[in-house]
């Protein structure tokens, strides 16, 4: 208690330092995951991907990004074992380690999970500087099955999506007019999956607590809104002879383009409303053993500056950093189009909202480095970067005890520094 009253001021400038650093690491990162489909198919320029990027994160982070959020992250810590000091240290050691480890992921381009590095960090914390009765083991089971279950699922969805558009539009004899025909509908499902999306796993925290059948409603409403649009759009486009003549598919894949910016726009918005809980999260715990004077609570309201402030953290991150893990996704893992970057988003979305309504922990990088792969193999092995796979999945495993390791050096040298 003397240790938050004698440096509460600079421990939370010292927090608000660390969740910044851990939301650009978000942005560095994760943000490519709803973004490296388009630019790798070439639907979206990098400037334009960014762009997109920068006002539909903001969007979803600080509108829906959640006023209620539970601090101690998936229930990997017993906040009754834990006291003010260690809260306040810990979390401040989970951030700075998930941060670093997520700057040199993004040096080098590798795409990994922010969830697990945060609880990587936390169990870190959780285990050695209170204790391991403190960390709730069953927990983590879930997460490593996910390293497998996520990209599984979506690389199956991803694979049966694209061999849809091969059966209905590629291999039909007037593929361009059937590409008009079809992408409606294909637009009406990616507005209603990440309506559903947003809804179940964003606009909850905002107190807009609305049922099942409400959001069915507002997201098939929005289906039709989005296909709507679609066709009006679809209707300026014309075949281009041409470019035919180099490319057979090329008029289809300018038809496939126009998709590929909803499914930008819309996985970003549920992206940032989902995820900048993970720079947040530890920061509103924070915040709130300072502002109470040392208590701990098993869940915090969120200051909507931290929400901001977590908010401007993606924007940089992606700005600055986000086209390395961009490349990754888009360029060396399989060669994608927008036919076949489309069938990888929605195959995304599709699994996380499915994922999420039954409750099984899943990560959005892994789920879709799975739907890239799945349509990868719908065109056989040998379009697949198989190097390049290795290392991606080479990193996943190491996430958690990277996230683990740093996160203890860190306590320790902060409860050094201020002991």
């Amino acid at each position: 208690m003397t240790l938050i009253a004698e440096y509460g001021s600079i421990l939370l400038i010292l927090a608000c330092l660390f969740g910044f650093f851990m939301a650009w690491g978000v942005g560095a990162n994760d943000v490519a995951n709803a973004m490296g489909t388009s630019v790798g198919s070439r639907a979206l320029t990098i400037k334009q991907a960014i762009f997109i990027a920068i006002i539909f994160e903001f969007l979803g982070a600080y509108l829906a990004g959640g006023s209620v959020t539970q601090t101690i992250r998936s229930g990997i810590i017993d906040a009754e074992t834990i006291s003010p000091d260690q809260m306040v240290f810990g979390m401040m050691a989970s951030l700075l380690a998930a941060g670093t480890w997520l700057l040199v992921a993004s040096i080098k381009g590798w795409p990994v999970s922010t969830t697990h590095s945060i609880i990587g960090a936390v169990i870190g914390f959780g285990a050695v500087g209170v204790s391991m009765e403190a960390v709730h083991w069953e927990g983590v089971t879930p997460i490593v099955a996910s390293w497998v279950i996520s990209p599984l699922l979506s690389g199956i969805v991803a694979f049966m999506i694209f061999i849809s558009v091969h059966r209905l539009i590629l291999d039909t004899e007037n593929p361009f007019s059937n590409a008009k025909r079809y992408v409606p509908f294909y637009m009406f499902a990616v507005g209603f999956v990440v309506t559903i999306l947003t809804l179940t796993k964003g606009l909850k925290h905002i107190g807009l607590n609305l049922s099942g059948w409400q959001s069915l409603g507002l997201a098939v409403i929005a289906g039709i809104l989005v296909a709507g649009l679609g066709v009006t759009l679809l209707s300026r486009i014309k075949a281009d002879p041409e470019a035919d003549k180099t490319f057979h598919f090329a008029s289809v894949e300018k038809v496939f383009a126009v998709l590929m910016i909803f499914t930008a726009c819309a996985m970003a918005f549920a992206h940032g409303s989902n995820d900048v809980a993970n720079a947040v999260g530890p920061l509103a715990a924070i915040v709130g053993v300072l502002h109470s004077g040392g208590e701990v609570a098993s869940k915090s309201l969120v200051p909507g500056w931290v929400l901001l402030l977590g908010a401007i953290g993606i924007v940089v991150g992606l700005a600055t950093y986000g086209y390395r893990v961009i490349a990754t996704i888009g360029k060396h893992i399989t060669e994608l189009t927008p036919s076949r970057g489309f069938a990888a988003e929605l195959a995304t979305a599709t699994t996380v909202v499915g994922a999420s309504s039954i409750g099984l922990p899943i990560s959005t990088t892994h789920t879709l480095v799975g739907a890239v792969l799945g349509v990868g193999l719908a065109r056989g092995i040998g379009a697949l970067n198989l190097r390049v796979i290795g290392t991606i999945f080479s990193s996943w495993v190491v996430t958690l005890p990277a996230g683990a390791i740093l996160s203890i050096i860190y306590f320790y040298i902060l409860t050094g520094i201020f002991s």
